[in-house]
Formats: C-alpha cells, sequence, structure tokens
C-alpha cells in the first residue's frame, strides 16, 4: 500500500491488531459499535493500533490515558473497499482505499477529541478517543 506520511517524532513501535474492527465490535443486527480498548502501556510506552475491514468494522486499541506526545501507530486494512482515516488536533493520516496491509503512522497527538472513520462509510464505521 502506498501513501504519503507526514513524519512527526517517533517515540513508540507498535503492531498489528488481530481483532477485525471498524467501529469495533458487531452487534447482533450487524450495526458497527466503536471499540476502545486499554493496554496496560497506553500512555508512555505501549501499542496503538486500528484495524479495519474485513466487513464494516472499524476499531482502535491502546487509546485509553494516552497522553499527549509522539506515537507510531499501527493499521491493519483488511479489506479494499475500506480505508482507515485518523483526524483530530495537529493530525490528519489515511490509508488508501484499494489497498490493503500493514502501514504505521508517526503522530505527535495533543490533548483533544480524534476521529477514526472508513471515509466511504464514515456515516456506520467511525469511533473516537481522546487525549488528555
Amino acid at each position: 500500500m502506498t501513501r504519503t506520511r507526514l513524519a512527526f517524532a517517533v517515540t513508540l513501535s507498535a503492531v498489528g491488531l488481530a481483532v477485525a474492527g471498524c467501529g469495533g465490535d458487531d452487534d447482533d443486527n450487524g450495526d458497527a459499535v466503536p471499540a476502545d480498548e486499554t493496554t496496560e502501556e497506553s500512555a508512555g510506552g505501549g501499542e496503538v493500533t486500528g484495524t479495519v475491514g474485513p466487513g464494516f468494522d472499524i476499531s482502535m486499541s491502546g487509546t485509553d490515558e494516552l497522553a499527549p506526545g509522539a506515537v507510531t501507530i499501527t493499521i491493519t486494512d483488511n479489506a479494499s473497499n475500506h480505508n482507515f482515516h485518523l483526524t483530530g488536533p495537529g493530525v490528519d493520516e489515511a490509508t488508501d482505499v484499494g489497498g490493503e496491509g500493514e502501514e504505521s503512522f508517526d503522530v505527535t497527538l495533543e490533548a483533544g477529541e480524534y476521529t477514526f472513520v472508513c471515509d466511504p462509510h464514515a456515516s456506520s464505521m467511525n469511533g473516537t478517543f481522546t487525549v488528555e
């Protein structure tokens, strides 16, 4: 997958997430539910990952208790009809629709709310997290 990346300071490395989720875990009726899971090392040393596809799922992990600062976010894109687009204070990074695979973004998070969406399906495939 190709994509121009805006590079910021790097302090963390991340690995792909095994759980597919575009908005989180699917409930029984198929609607996506935003997911926001915590790793023990989220603030200042943990893994921040995102996953999109293969179904209509999008999710992020490691976003609870994130402090402002540099982080690497690794995205696993499991579907060619979706992308993963992260926006928030000073951040606007996305994978390509049509591509699949793993991609990492080096970002500097600031205090505030961040949104992740699949651009073609933003009304149903989305989630948020807050950096404090």
